[in-house]
């Protein structure tokens, strides 16, 4: 079978699909994969590195499309390729169902079989196909990063002849993947972290690693059996309000990572909350893309409100792409394993798999 990836818009993504090193083990299990001209030199992963691994390098990105039976992406592509795409091609990649609704449904009224890895479930045998958290593993450490860089303090305690400085105080808001990873970040560069989440599962794995949890009195456990953080009743919104606002009062950075899958970003620290903030703090928004867990989140800008700096980035992936590809081309190298037939050496959809099934945009 005839495996590819199409060309990103370097605009808005720099990571890649397949890496040379995954290229070999798809060549290795008898697929042939096909890439257009310089795919991966701007992480500098030049045609020679693919073709000594056996890849087909094409011209351009519509032959690679035309000839291909399986084509790994990192977003939907444009509709001018997806008018390309033919019966019984597979298109595999975080497709945003939510988003894209309209366009997969018109694709799949083609036969093309459309896999989005968000839809992923939170089982034991997809994690390692888990893109979502591979990715937010990677987004919580490089936000805590781009916050300390914008913070103009230290963060450590540093005791010296000439006095103290103390360490800096950090929030992080949603103890998901990407919140425990900036917990432990923020930790080991000797800050003192704090962390809020709707699941009352996450306070043993925030005290695990070192940070006070917050716990909202009389809460409920908001958790969906595939283990998403669900939305919020007023009441518990309203007391996680009064506890957010007397904390944000001594804290010195903020990491947001609250998500709500397929809605709009929650906002969580309003605008009188940033009022009682200290001048020269600091929030980086990883939910900015999605409408932000702020007042005031504007994507690809950092807004100074009143002496606080509150930063968003459209892709925060974008400043770590080498790294990023490397666990997303893994992830979906390990999900088209699974669609293959051993013995037929073709994909088998079949929908009596959790994962197949809850994947297929049908």
């Amino acid at each position: 079978m005839k495996i590819a990836s199409t060309s990103e818009n370097l605009n808005f993504e720099k990571r890649v699909a397949i890496t040379p090193e995954i290229a070999k083990k798809y060549i290795s299990l008898g697929f042939e994969v096909l890439l257009p001209n310089n795919y991966g030199l701007h992480l500098g992963f030049d045609n020679d590195q693919y073709a000594s691994q056996g890849v087909n390098i094409f011209d351009n990105d519509k032959d690679v499309l035309i000839n291909s039976e399986i084509i790994l992406q990192l977003n939907l592509p444009s509709d001018n390729y997806l008018s390309l795409l033919k019966e019984n091609q597979n298109l595999i990649g975080i497709l945003n169902p939510y988003l894209n609704k309209e366009k997969l449904e018109n694709l799949s009224k083609k036969n093309i079989n459309n896999f989005s890895l968000e839809l992923l479930p939170r089982i034991t045998r997809a994690q390692s196909m888990d893109i979502l958290s591979s990715q937010a593993n990677l987004a919580g450490y490089k936000a805590v990063i781009e916050s300390f860089a914008n913070f103009e303090k230290a963060i450590p305690m540093m005791m010296t002849a000439a006095g103290t400085v103390p360490a800096a105080k950090v929030l992080i808001v949603g103890a998901g993947v990407a919140g425990l990873q900036a917990i432990a970040t923020a930790k080991r560069m000797g800050a003192i972290v704090f962390a809020t989440d709707v699941r009352m599962a996450s306070k043993e794995q925030v005290e695990s690693l070192g940070g006070k949890f917050l716990t909202v009195e009389g809460s409920e456990n908001l958790e969906t059996k595939g283990g998403y953080a669900k939305e919020a009743s007023e009441e518990f919104k309203k007391k996680q309000e009064e506890l957010l606002s007397e904390t944000l009062k001594k804290i010195d950075i903020v990491i947001c990572t609250a998500l709500i899958p397929g809605k709009k970003a929650p906002v969580i620290i309003k605008e009188n909350m940033i009022k009682k903030m200290q001048k020269g703090s600091v929030i980086y928004d990883l939910a900015a893309i999605q409408g932000g867990n702020t007042a005031y989140t504007k994507v690809n800008e950092i807004v100074d409100q009143e002496g606080v700096k509150i930063m968003g980035e459209m892709n925060i992936l974008n400043k770590l792409p080498i790294s990023a590809s490397a666990l997303y081309a893994k992830n979906l190298f390990n999900f088209v394993s699974n669609l293959l037939d051993k013995k037929t050496g073709k994909i088998n959809i079949n929908l009596e798999d959790e994962i197949i099934e809850k994947t297929l945009i049908k």
